[in-house]
């Protein structure tokens, strides 16, 4: 055995607890967790936060062995990718605003593949998306989101996971905060589309001789498009709060009592 391994030996275990809550992160934390980022990258930032983060961890207790090191090594993945839920709230939030803004706009049959989430996704919930990434980046998301990690080593030490300790009053309350946040950006463009239906469907009746299916399906487009220019500021405000909220709620969730 090489001289110096010897005493590396007794960190091992721990060290893999460190690893192991990282990588939770990376597995749903919004940005990091895209499949555009190349596998080895987040293995090479997984290992270099590891390290740093290590020394200055609270010491993992000594009952930690082989035999209970696979469900430790689960429960840390599961609170580092539980962070990366609460933090990934507001992201999904504007995506399914945007889902349903293309519902009723026509554009349910245009999808496209989004990287950043692994499968296929409304035109305009892309966009969305990106809008609320661009606030998530802006109010310094991602370092919030890691520091949040390191602050759970004092809260919930290594392989000192408690059931009491979980999240589940913040998980609850920034969903059905998100389903409001996705109603209320929505809201606005749906209103307009129904009031147009409606008008449609008059004129339809009146003057039967106007194509209304064909006349219909490109003013529900235009009027559509229209009015998320026009509320897209408003947008940006309930955005911008929300993403703030569940940053905040997420760092005291893992700052503790």
């Amino acid at each position: 055995m090489p001289a110096g391994i010897d005493h590396l030996l007794p960190h091992i275990l721990a060290f893999a607890l460190v690893v192991a809550r990282l990588s939770g992160l990376f597995i749903f934390g919004p940005l990091v967790s895209s499949i555009v980022i190349p596998m080895r990258l987040k293995a090479i930032l997984i290992l270099a936060m590891s390290a740093a983060i290590y020394p200055v961890a609270p010491a993992a207790p000594e009952s930690i062995d082989l035999s209970i090191l696979a469900p430790a090594m689960v429960i840390e993945v599961g609170i580092g990718l539980v962070i990366g839920i609460l933090a990934a709230i507001p992201l999904l939030a504007l995506e399914m605003s945007g889902v349903l803004i293309g519902q009723q706009m026509g554009f349910g049959l245009a999808k496209v593949f989004n990287p950043e989430v692994d499968f296929d996704t409304d035109l305009i919930g892309q966009l969305l998306f990106y809008i609320a990434a661009g606030a998530f980046l802006a109010l310094g998301g991602i370092e919030t989101m890691f520091g949040c990690v390191v602050e759970t080593f004092h809260r919930v030490p290594l392989g000192g996971f408690d059931a009491a300790r979980t999240p589940l009053e913040p998980l609850v309350g920034l969903v059905a905060s998100g389903f409001e946040l996705a109603w209320r950006v929505a809201a606005p463009v749906t209103a307009t589309i129904l009031l147009m239906v409606v008008a449609l469907g008059v004129i339809g009746k009146t003057m039967p001789q106007i194509n209304i299916m064909t006349v219909g399906f490109t003013m529900k487009i235009l009027a559509g498009l229209a009015m998320l220019a026009a509320s897209v500021y408003a947008a940006q405000g309930a955005v911008w709060d929300y993403v703030a909220v569940s940053l905040r709620s997420v760092m005291h969730w893992a700052a503790g009592p």
